[in-house]
This record gives structure tokens, sequence and C-alpha cells, in this order.
């Protein structure tokens, strides 16, 4: 499956991304296509209700697009439930387990460094 390396880097505290082989553009979440090559949109979903039901996570919680430096932007929560985060916020990355998987979550830069 091409999305078991990100899973196998999340067990082992690393995030790891998928990287084109043809342009060298990396891309979140994995695919065997990459959008760069196509510049196409392929699909598309407004969501109107609660999507994994089945996480443990109570609502409401603070989902982030974070922009990471390696260029993609990805989905994911905001470890701490009590922090506002601002456009802007540089955050890092750490791995929390969620519903039997190891996932990555981010945490606001305590260092006060904004992009």
């Amino acid at each position: 499956m091409f999305d078991a390396p990100f899973a196998e880097g999340c067990a082992a505290g690393e995030l790891r991304l998928q990287k084109c082989g043809q342009c060298g553009t990396y891309r979140f979440p994995a695919s065997p296509i990459c959008p760069s090559c196509l510049g196409k949109v392929w699909s598309w979903i407004r969501m109107h209700q609660r999507y994994f039901k089945d996480l443990p996570r109570e609502t409401p919680y603070n989902l982030l697009m974070v922009e990471l430096e390696e260029g993609p932007r990805m989905i994911s929560a905001l470890a701490d439930e009590q922090a506002t985060p601002e456009v802007g916020d540089s955050v890092t990355v750490t791995f929390r387990e969620s519903g039997g998987e190891i996932l990555p979550y981010f945490v606001l830069d305590t260092q006060g460094a904004t992009a």
C-alpha cells in the first residue's frame, strides 16, 4: 500500500512524506498519482458530520491545516485542547496513540516564533 511508509514513520516517531519520482514534489496525503504532475482536481468532498466516529476523541477539538517546511500541507489535530492557535503560529510535530494507531499531532511552538 502506498501509505505504509507514512504509518511506519509515525510508529517510529518520524514524519515521512511521499516524494514524486518524476518532479520531486513532496505530497500529503500519499497517493498513487502526483497532483503536481497532473495539475487537475481529481476529487473533493464537503463534510457535514463527524467523519472518524471510531477515534476516541470528544468534540470540540482543533483541527489544523499545517504547511510543512517541505512544502505539502496536511490536516491534523492540535495536541493541546486548551490552546488557541492563530494563523502563522509555528508548530512542532508530536506523535500520539489514537484509536490503536500512532498519528501525528501538532503542538504550538513555545519559543514564540511565528512564520
